[in-house]
């Protein structure tokens, strides 16, 4: 199994930026795929950012541009970077993670494991 714990979050103004990351423990692997989401409340879950075994990076449309997200593999930690916050990036934010060998067989990340999420508010 993986565990995975999410920083402290925080509350910034609009404009301003906030790093959070996440430790990775238990099957850690250069390889999983690891991600992050975020749920508002009455809203869905949404994809925010997530990084392939190869390093290859993806993100939502709401944050392009605007979000970093980045490994260290030596300290099992995953982060994300948030910059030109907005009001509407207030969420709890959740980190995720899909076993490298789960993600072969099914030809995505499975995303079966998850942080127990971190709040993140943006005051305008």
């Amino acid at each position: 199994q993986v565990q995975l714990v999410e920083s402290v979050g925080g509350s910034v103004q609009a404009g301003g930026s906030l790093r959070l990351s996440c430790a990775v423990s238990g099957s850690t692997d250069s390889r999983n795929c690891m991600g992050w989401f975020r749920q508002a409340p009455g809203k869905s879950r949404e994809g925010v950012a997530d990084i392939d075994s190869d390093g290859t990076t993806s993100f939502g449309d709401s944050v392009k541009g605007r979000f970093t997200i980045s490994k260290d593999n030596a300290k099992n930690t995953l982060y994300l970077q948030m910059n030109s916050l907005k009001p509407e990036d207030t969420a709890m934010y959740y980190c995720a993670a899909g076993l490298v060998h789960r993600r072969r067989s099914l030809g995505y990340c499975p995303y079966d494991y998850w942080g127990q999420g971190t709040q993140v508010t943006v005051s305008s």
